[in-house]
């Protein structure tokens, strides 16, 4: 299906089912309970955002210093602030999809599956694989010797 229209659907449909929710929450507990909550995650959200992203911070200086690139750090860096936004937004089904992003384990999962189905993550060129997927790594060990010519 042509993203297009994917995205078309998600801009015009996910705050109509929003809007189905809240007022489906606010007939069985009232308006004013359904607003007060819809606030409580709001603001719960930003706190748990906020603290998950000191963390991730402190996880990039550490791979930083030990010289790596934090490219998976980074991603959950943008994927924490996707969460956030999605916490701002008045509605339970974000919310509900903004709390998951913000537990690690699942956080790492969706990163590494959006990242094997881009084709980003995946064998080298020229790389063996299993019947799974997996790549299999070829070790070639070249024995000699070597002396050290200076000029």
């Amino acid at each position: 299906m042509n993203p297009g229209i994917i995205f078309l659907l998600l801009l015009i449909g996910a705050p109509l089912v929003e809007l189905y929710v809240l007022i489906e929450v606010g007939s069985e507990i009232g308006a004013l309970s359904t607003i007060l909550l819809s606030i409580f995650t709001a603001i719960l959200g930003a706190a748990l955002v906020r603290l998950q992203g000191v963390s991730v911070l402190l996880r990039v200086q550490q791979t930083l210093a030990r010289g790596e690139a934090p490219a998976l750090e980074m991603l959950e860096g943008a994927v924490l602030m996707v969460a956030g936004v999605m916490l701002l937004f008045p509605g339970f089904i974000t919310d509900a999809m903004g709390f998951l992003m913000l537990v690690p384990p699942l956080r790492r999962q969706l990163i590494l599956a959006v990242l094997k189905r881009s084709g980003a993550m995946g064998p080298a060129p020229g790389g063996h694989t299993d019947g799974e997927g997996e790549e299999i790594r070829r070790v070639t060990i070249i024995q000699g010797e070597y002396r050290r010519e200076d000029d």
